[in-house]
């Protein structure tokens, strides 16, 4: 497959194939975008080559500027000056970290021989940390050389890793000998590795030495220069491998450094830490291991009870001569997560961690939506946003996405669990911890007592037993609702920063877990077979399957995560400001079926920082219709000037006379169809979508079999029906192409459950906050509009998937034929919506147009 290079004003689009008419204007619009600092909403239908379009436009742009601002720098280097008279004229090339001195302010009114012995300095300071940036790309630049030219450097390396093992096993086996042969036993005041539930882990010389040399190179690892790059992130791990895949094959694949970014989840190699299953047990176990500076020194400073080691108390793939191996190994070539988890193997060192390390010089970092989203999460990957640019692709659920990553639910089964075990971690290690601790102890058992009495229950009984008198649900204020439970007077800010430099939920979680699945000593009996029975009473799912005691326990079913982190969430959430969120109490037949649920109703709050810092964002989907949500609900209250965001959609690649939108009114009957709540009646079906999702594969594979056998000689299948949910599983991400999608019928119009208090609060929220336009509905009911055809639209754009492509599309419901409702539609099919008052002209459309299709293809 050839390269091509195309132009568009005067810019040069290298593309692997002749492209599109609409992916030269896509590219062309996307680098005016990235150029200018705008924010673009990008609209390019399934089909239409929406990938290969982002990479070319995108990795043109970078391509460029960075040109530029080498040459920039060049200059600046040759003369030594800068221009600093207002900032305005300033080189727009610099990295943001030259950028921060220069953009200091001044006082007003200094004498002139001040401004200018500090603005000398200012040019003298830039030159200086051009010429340190300077020096470090070119070392960078040459170590990527060295490892993309010379295998042996590999191999050299991987040797002396293989060395490093041998010497810590002998090391290892050593110790053991030696500890053996003393014949005595350290004194014991607490059971056998229970000194990890309250001090950090004891580490011998070698490890703190090892230990101390990672944190001393991270931090030099970190203030590395962050260049400018391009922040791609999509939905599902699947979608990014796709993209992956698509500047692999694309003009770009052998030059651009590309970083795939997931969670441990996805990217832990250590099968002891990935065979707890749990997401938050992995997150847990590895964050133990990696244990913060502020506990190291604390066990420094103690001697410790035990020096026996415990077998997960470090893991073997975090050392940092291997995580530099692995960041570099990255660089070098463009690698999806399953590649760069089978590098990591191969070099034992973590991808986790080493492809953190490698996003500094990266160009390009794809990473999933929750990562570069949640601002703690992103914190914690070292992504820097200032002066970076961020590609959300498919984003037409967007708002929901921030809505559902920044909310929290905890039950009423959580809640009493949560403060059993707290309990019994206070009374057990009381005496060992600190005034503090026991301070914000007491005042998180207070915040989860308080909870469960607002919710009718009892906290020191159990849930499952305890019926509520009264039920349904009831909304309150953020500020309400703290004063409902009368803990206005806590301040939930230092409680949240408590639970998350204390590390609670994770030593809670290690307490539990030995109690509730280890015997303990004769001795603690009495004290905590109370607790594990209680422990076993709210999780019967659990008891069920016997447990294996020693040896065999690492083989157990993995335990869910603990409450508390749960609980944290909710605490977290009870911190944004009153007027942007609401607090749901669900209240059941039984205190643990009952729930406290956070609503937040203003996504743009979480979204601000990334309008604020970024250069450019850049918003696409294949159906971002209406796009009004997004300019109103998110861009506007995020801080987004009306100005500074642009749209752009672009029609569909196929002939015109390849789609048959039909707006049908009445049925053979002459019936008027009007699929509203009440007078819906679902037929019966053929093929029909499966409650759970392991089972789509089988329906879609038997659903292709059927269409597969039609035709064929002697055969009695004449083809095949599935019928689906709008917003299920098989309503979008699926590829209903060619013969497995020929006519798309929708069956009346699916508007959200009105009736629901949180859609009911939000829309409240809406008409309080958002201006009223004339002529246009309020702004609550045009959400339950828009949530409505966004789901229409992402359900229709499943047929058709190229240029060949051909389908017929049927909107069965008379309301479809509202000129607001077609307005919503995507502009390719609404251009070409055909409305039928009767059902014999609509059936006599769609069969002469499958004749003609049919003779045709």
């Amino acid at each position: 497959m050839a390269d091509k290079t195309q132009e568009d004003g005067g810019i040069h689009f290298p593309f692997p194939f002749t492209p599109y008419s609409i992916q030269k204007d896509f590219m062309a619009e996307l680098y005016r975008v990235l150029e200018a600092g705008k924010i673009g909403i990008f609209e390019s239908p399934t089909g239409t080559g929406k990938s290969l379009s982002l990479i070319c436009g995108a990795l043109s742009w970078l391509r460029d500027f960075e040109q530029k601002k080498h040459q920039e720098e060049a200059r600046l280097l040759e003369t030594g000056t800068v221009p600093l008279s207002d900032g305005k004229d300033q080189p727009p090339f610099l990295s943001s970290s030259c950028k921060e001195t220069s953009d200091t302010l001044r006082p007003a009114g200094e004498p002139d021989w001040v401004t200018q012995f500090v603005q000398k300095k200012e040019e003298r300071d830039l030159v200086d940390r051009l010429k340190e940036e300077q020096v470090r790309r070119k070392k960078r630049e040459e170590r990527l050389q060295q490892i993309r030219h010379n295998a042996q450097l590999k191999y050299a390396a991987k040797r002396m890793r293989q060395e490093e093992e041998e010497m810590e096993r002998l090391l290892h086996l050593s110790k053991e000998m030696l500890a053996e042969g003393t014949g005595t036993e350290p004194l014991e005041q607490l059971v056998c590795g229970e000194e990890e539930l309250i001090l950090a882990e004891y580490e011998s010389d070698e490890e703190k030495g090892a230990a101390h040399g990672v944190d001393e190179e991270e931090d030099e690892d970190l203030e590395e220069e962050h260049i400018t790059k391009i922040y791609y992130c999509s939905r599902t791990h699947s979608q990014l491998a796709q993209f992956v895949r698509e500047v692999q094959r694309s003009p770009f694949g052998k030059d651009t450094r590309l970083v795939s970014l997931g969670s441990r989840q996805n990217l832990c190699i250590n099968d002891d830490v990935r065979n707890l299953g749990s997401a938050q047990l992995i997150n847990d176990r590895c964050m133990e291991m990696q244990r913060s500076k502020h506990e190291k020194s604390r066990a420094e400073d103690e001697k410790p009870k035990r020096r026996r080691q415990e077998h997960r108390a470090a893991c073997p793939f975090y050392n940092y001569e291997q995580l530099q191996l692995l960041r570099d190994e990255v660089l070098v070539g463009v690698k999806d997560i399953e590649q760069l988890v089978s590098l990591g193997k191969e070099a034992r060192a973590c991808p986790y961690y080493g492809s953190r390390f490698a996003i500094p010089a990266a160009q390009l970092v794809v990473l999933p939506y929750q990562m570069l989203l949640h601002a703690a999460t992103r914190q914690a990957a070292g992504i820097r946003l200032q002066g970076q640019v961020v590609v959300i692709d498919e984003a037409h659920n967007l708002i929901d996405t921030i809505t559902g990553i920044h909310s929290a639910e905890v039950s009423g089964s959580q809640l009493c669990q949560a403060h059993s075990q707290l309990l019994q971690y206070m009374e057990r290690y009381g005496k060992r911890l600190k005034a503090k601790n026991l301070m914000y102890i007491k005042q998180i058992l207070y915040l989860l007592e308080q909870f469960v009495t607002v919710l009718g229950g009892n906290i020191k009984q159990n849930p499952n037993t305890q019926s509520l008198s009264q039920t349904g649900t009831e909304l309150k204020t953020i500020n309400d609702f703290l004063f409902q439970s009368r803990i206005d007077n806590i301040n939930l800010f230092k409680v949240r920063r408590y639970c998350e430099k204390s590390m609670i939920s994770r030593k809670l979680f290690g307490f539990t877990e030995r109690y509730s699945t280890v015997p303990a000593p004769s001795r603690e009996q009495p004290r905590l077979s109370g607790f594990q029975h209680f422990l076993q009473s709210l999780q019967p799912a659990l008891t069920d399957t016997p447990v294996p005691h020693g040896e065999e326990g690492e083989a157990r079913v993995p335990r869910p995560a603990s409450p508390l982190m749960h609980i944290e969430g909710f605490l977290a959430a009870l911190t944004t400001a009153n007027q942007d969120g609401r607090v749901i109490l669900n209240r059941q037949g039984s205190l643990s079926q009952s729930s406290l649920k956070f609503l937040l109703l203003n996504p743009a709050v979480h979204f601000a920082q990334v309008v604020k810092e970024c250069r450019a964002v850049v918003i696409a989907g294949g159906t971002m219709q209406p796009v009004s949500d997004f300019r109103e609900q998110l861009l506007a209250r995020a801080g987004a000037e009306a100005e500074r965001v642009v749209e752009f959609s672009c029609g569909h690649v196929i002939p015109p006379d390849n789609i048959l939108p039909l707006v049908i009114c009445s049925g053979p009957s002459s019936q008027e169809l009007e699929f509203t709540y009440q007078k819906r009646e679902l037929p019966q079906m053929i093929f029909q979508e499966p409650k759970r999702a392991n089972q789509v594969e089988q329906v879609l594979l038997e659903y292709s079999r059927c269409i597969k056998c039609y035709g064929q000689a002697g055969g009695t299948v004449t083809g095949a029906l599935l019928l689906s949910v709008v917003g299920g599983k098989m309503s979008e991400g699926i590829n209903f192409s060619d013969n497995l999608g020929r006519c798309v019928v929708m069956v009346g119009m699916p508007y959200p459950n009105i009736k629901s208090p949180e859609l009911q609060e939000k829309m409240a929220y809406l008409d309080q906050t958002l201006p009223r336009i004339p002529g246009q509905p309020p702004p609550g009911k045009a959400l339950v509009e828009n949530l409505c055809m966004k789901a229409v639209n992402q359900s229709i754009g499943r047929a058709i998937r190229h240029q060949k492509d051909f389908a017929s599309i049927v909107l069965l419901d008379q309301r479809y034929a509202r000129p607001p409702i077609l307005a919503k539609l995507p502009a390719w099919i609404r251009d070409r919506v055909e409305v039928k008052a009767t059902f014999g002209p609509a059936f006599a459309a769609l069969r002469k147009f499958h004749r003609e299709r049919s003779v045709s293809s």
